[in-house]
């Protein structure tokens, strides 16, 4: 009796871990071949007049991490290629000494960016966040994506799912740590569910404000 009790259990255990499993790579798979045909290389993606720049964290010192700083220098790619007129710099400014905008700003006047092509929103707080309110606050109607490859998937769907017609480039200009990698990719399965939930099911409305629009 105990023996039968305890393969039930134990089969009940397998499919439940299964389904877990199976809960968080799906919308990843999703998100991957909704992505695939709308990720272009710099070389190939079509002009677009706005391109987005998602924050990626900083250092202590305010300074931006490499991943971030592969982000705008992309940009800046795109930018003087004449791929893109204005960059949208999305992130995180909820505290007084943590301010994405401002770096990723610093850093692309670093690269030589000029300051009238740079559009800061201090309320990208999560991705989200940063594709609602390109197209409620700052009236953005197509946009070029630049972050890196884990990010990128997720990102597409979400802009695109929230009415903002999007293409994306990666920012990986660098091999970066394997122990960062495998986080990341982690963290993208519960974020990507979390995503697919957001867009079609609880609608979540972002900080908002009124329009900023980057064309008058």
């Amino acid at each position: 009796m105990w023996k039968t009790f305890f393969k039930v259990t134990f089969k009940i255990l397998f499919l439940l871990a299964l389904l877990g499993v199976l809960t968080l790579l799906l919308p990843r798979l999703i998100t991957g071949l909704y992505a695939h045909s709308r990720t272009y290389t710099p070389d190939e993606v079509p002009a677009r007049r706005v391109a987005i720049v998602f924050g990626a964290g900083l250092w202590r010192d305010g300074s931006p991490t490499p991943v971030l700083r592969d982000r705008v220098a992309r940009a800046a790619e795109l930018y003087f290629a004449g791929r893109v007129e204005r960059l949208l710099f999305s992130g995180d400014n909820r505290f007084a000494d943590y301010n994405e905008p401002a770096a990723m700003r610093a850093y692309a006047l670093e690269l030589g960016l000029p300051d009238e092509a740079i559009v800061l929103d201090y309320a990208g707080r999560r991705t989200y966040d940063t594709c609602y309110r390109a197209r409620e606050i700052f009236q953005v109607d197509e946009a070029i994506l630049i972050t890196q490859a884990f990010h990128l998937p997720r990102a597409l769907y979400i802009c695109n799912q929230l009415g903002l017609p999007s293409i994306g480039v990666n920012a990986d200009l660098r091999t970066y740590r394997q122990r960062s990698m495998l986080y990341w990719s982690g963290r993208e399965l519960l974020a990507t569910l979390t995503a697919l939930w957001d867009v079609h099911v609880s609608r979540p409305v972002p900080v908002l404000g009124d329009p900023e629009p980057i064309f008058p």
